[in-house]
């Protein structure tokens, strides 16, 4: 059993707090391989994470009696400074795994991953090719009631991945998944059911093909949707053309440019519309350059004062010695002047 409870997620963006769901309830059904789908934004990593505890709603709860994965082939939670065989082994700590359990799975994955020496080095010094086998074997070497899986089902090479799916078929023989993709034909090979994430709900589609003409349908009227509101902002006047004085809205600054040729003889020349980026972009980078360019003069000032104090100091000082030699012919008897 895994069911949301009037679970309500948001993050904070810069333009304000973005909600993703809203007092969500939803249960999912036992023993099926579910798929997640809906269009990019709609919440299904996110709705997939709070499953796998990784992230934590801001009301509400998660409520599960079965073992769930985290997402299959997930690296970010290695050390850099520690080796693969150590990764392996802190996981498994993690899970309460015992010393003959420990060497189990670091037999596993070191086979699977074909890592070689690689896999006592520390893995700041892996590509990322070479990660991403070490976390897809790592996440094979342990055994859940539920799998999730964000796009992720075969890394490497042909030939890994090849070995990647034949070991993923034998986990799904033995456990369920809950996949998030946008590939038809791996929910139609994997799955049994859909759920459709859209607009904050997770809408349950027990016939498969229904729930993907659901999604495709949906994706279908939302890039319909895109294209009347591009074609409106292409159509529609901006601001400055409906009448001079008129304030832009905030995201949407324009800087104009003069044509270099004139329609009629006598015209004013014409004015073009350009999208400038956003406003406060702009005005930050201009007071970078402007302290840039003060910290460059005031640099260049006291290096200017240095050199003219220099300048001084010499000059004062041949000002001084001329002097003292004055004084001193000034002092000497007549006749040592006169010789």
């Amino acid at each position: 059993m895994i069911e949301l409870r009037s679970v309500t997620k948001s993050y904070l963006t810069p333009h304000g707090r973005r909600f993703v769901f809203r007092d969500l309830n939803f249960a999912f059904p036992e023993g099926v391989n579910v798929a997640l789908i809906g269009r990019n934004g709609a919440g299904k990593s996110t709705l997939m994470r709070l499953i796998g505890g990784i992230d934590m709603p801001d009301r509400g709860e998660v409520v599960t009696d079965k073992n769930i994965s985290w997402p299959v082939g997930l690296s970010g939670g290695f050390q850099g400074k520690l080796s693969g065989r150590d990764n392996v082994k802190f996981v498994c700590r993690v899970y309460g795994r015992d010393a003959d359990e420990m060497r189990e799975k670091i037999r596993f994955v070191e086979d699977f991953a074909e890592l070689g020496e690689y896999f006592d080095l520390p893995l700041q010094s892996y590509s990322s090719g070479m990660r991403s086998r070490l976390a897809f074997g790592l996440s094979m070497a342990f055994d859940f009631d539920y799998y999730l899986i964000d796009e992720c089902m075969a890394v490497g090479d042909a030939q890994f991945k090849e070995k990647s799916r034949a070991v993923f078929r034998d986990k799904i023989g033995k456990a369920n998944i809950i996949l998030v993709s946008h590939n038809m034909r791996d929910i139609r090979e994997l799955c049994d059911l859909v759920v459709l994430v859209q607009e904050g709900e997770a809408i349950l589609y027990p016939d498969l093909e229904a729930g993907v003409r659901a999604y495709q349908g949906s994706a279908k009227e939302d890039s319909a949707v895109r294209g009347s509101g591009d074609e409106a902002r292409r159509t529609s006047p901006g601001p400055r053309e409906l009448g001079e004085g008129v304030d832009m809205p905030l995201g949407q600054r324009v800087r104009r440019e003069r044509s270099n040729t004139l329609s009629t003889p006598g015209e004013e020349p014409v004015m073009k519309r350009r999208f400038a980026g956003d406003l406060p972009l702009q005005r930050a980078n201009a007071e970078r350059r402007l302290r840039k360019r003060e910290r460059r003069l005031a640099r260049e000032s006291v290096e200017r004062g240095g050199a003219l104090r220099e300048d001084k100091v010499e000059s004062h000082a041949a000002a001084e010695c001329e002097q003292s030699q004055t004084q001193q012919e000034d002092r000497r008897p007549e006749h040592s002047r006169a010789s």
